[in-house]
């Protein structure tokens, strides 16, 4: 997702994972490293030992999301553990990210990249294939659902099986953000627990004159992807709209209970529950209006929630999308925070070794909760630090654990094909604002742009 949704992935089990073992494995600086590298495309070589950073100066060249601490944290941290890596961080958009990823593996390839969408980018060789670092470090042993998203089959389809071709920094998840006050001033003192109940907070917001929802869906991010997957999981199942992002045969976007999401998102816009630039808003703007206590709610992601318990101190809180049907089951946008080697990385071994290092360092999973907000990726046993009760990051983990029992994790809809987020989703969202589309004609034009860029099926 843009975010880390995107972001943040069927049948997924959001577990805590990773432990210290493997890190003695993987060796550190004065590891002899003179083993084989993966090879790129479909197969892989196994290594004789785990990669390392070695001991000599190395510049690992990055690729990163402009505006989340997170990684940044992480390499950091990394550095001073290991003082020959230094870092080369690159950072954008993840729209820009979105359309030059092809063009930056293929001309100017970095070590490690932050992902959009990988089913073409592995199709056009663009991406190491991890299965031989995976056999190495032990992410084979790692319960499979974590990684299931980032499997792919020959020439990047089907995903959800295949070989490794990415590895998340950790599991986030998407669900509403609201600030306690407002919601106070309209008598709400717990979240609401079905779809109805929202919209009576809507409602009551909208009559208090306050902004309902401070939402981001400018330029070329569509922001309001978010509540209408949100709303689609609300109305139905999550398996179809992943087998929909998965690209599996014969499926579709534009079902009976995803339009009446749709017009249930449409209803929001008329009635004025989103403020009156939300086209023109970009992400950063929504975080900032938000903190400064602008908006009830905010659908996001727990990428935020160390963010939030900073600046909104004990005044944010954090709920999942409420189902349809009382007692009904919940879903949320669930996925890695994807990262990839390019096949064309000139340090693909310590890039490797650092991916291993974040799921399985203690001070490393420290930083995925305090300062991501989310699950770190690896063994189920793994550390955890303490998180302090009545934080938003507290609520956010608990609601990952909620999401697990439910099976309820879906990938991103902007994630189902490389170009499907900027040049339809987007574009869609904001006419659906400007009043120039309907809810049936957004999911028809989403549902032909989607079958002419996977070849019709």
């Amino acid at each position: 997702m843009s975010r880390r949704v995107r972001h943040r992935r069927p049948g997924k089990l959001l577990v805590i994972m990773a432990g210290g073992a493997l890190a003695a494995a993987c060796g550190g600086p004065g590891t002899d490293t003179s083993q084989t590298a993966p090879q790129t495309g479909t197969t892989t070589t196994s290594l004789s030992a785990a990669p390392t950073c070695g001991t000599a100066p190395i510049t690992v060249n990055a690729y990163f999301e402009t505006g989340f601490p997170m990684p940044k944290a992480l390499t950091t941290e990394f550095a001073k553990q290991y003082p020959n890596v230094k870092w080369n961080i690159r950072e954008d958009q993840f729209a820009v990210i979105t359309q030059n990823a092809p063009r930056v593996l293929a001309d100017d390839p970095p070590d490690l990249m932050r992902l959009p969408q990988v089913s073409e980018l592995v199709k056009d060789n663009l991406l190491k294939n991890l299965d031989g670092y995976a056999t190495a470090f032990g992410w084979d042993k790692w319960p499979p659902s974590q990684l299931q998203q980032l499997r792919l089959g020959p020439g990047g389809r089907p995903r959800g099986e295949g070989s490794l071709y990415a590895m998340g920094l950790n599991f986030s998840m998407t669900g509403v953000f609201y600030n306690k006050k407002l919601a106070a001033k309209i008598g709400m003192s717990a979240p609401p627990a079905t779809l109805a109940e929202l919209d009576d907070a809507l409602a009551k917001a909208k009559q208090a004159g306050i902004t309902p929802i401070m939402q981001f869906n400018g330029g070329a991010t569509g922001g309001l992807a978010f509540p209408l997957q949100d709303l689609m999981a609300s109305y139905g199942p999550a398996a179809p709209i992943n087998d929909w992002i998965f690209q599996k045969q014969g499926a579709t976007i534009d079902t009976a209970t995803n339009l009446t999401a749709t017009q249930h998102l449409e209803k929001w816009i008329k009635a004025g529950y989103f403020q009156k630039d939300v086209n023109a808003v970009d992400y950063a703007t929504m975080m900032s209006r938000f903190i400064g206590g602008d908006g009830l709610f905010m659908f996001d992601g727990d990428w935020e929630s160390g963010n939030l318990d900073k600046q909104m101190a004990g005044n944010a809180g954090f709920f999942l999308m409420p189902p349809a049907q009382q007692g009904g089951k919940r879903a949320a946008m669930s996925a890695p925070l994807t990262y990839g080697i390019s096949a064309k990385a000139k340090n693909a071994d310590c890039a490797a070794f650092f991916l291993n290092w974040v799921a399985t360092n203690d001070k490393a999973r420290d930083i995925a909760v305090e300062v991501g907000g989310s699950h770190p990726m690896g063994l189920a046993d793994a550390h955890m630090p303490a998180v302090q009760p009545g934080t938003v990051t507290e609520s956010t983990l608990a609601a990952g654990a909620q999401i697990g029992k439910d099976n309820g994790a879906m990938d991103f809809i902007a994630n189902a094909t490389g170009a499907i987020y900027a040049k339809s989703w987007t574009p869609q969202l904001q006419k659906l604002v400007a009043g120039q589309q309907t809810p049936e004609g957004l999911l028809k034009s989403v549902q032909t742009d989607y079958q002419s860029q996977v070849g019709g099926s």
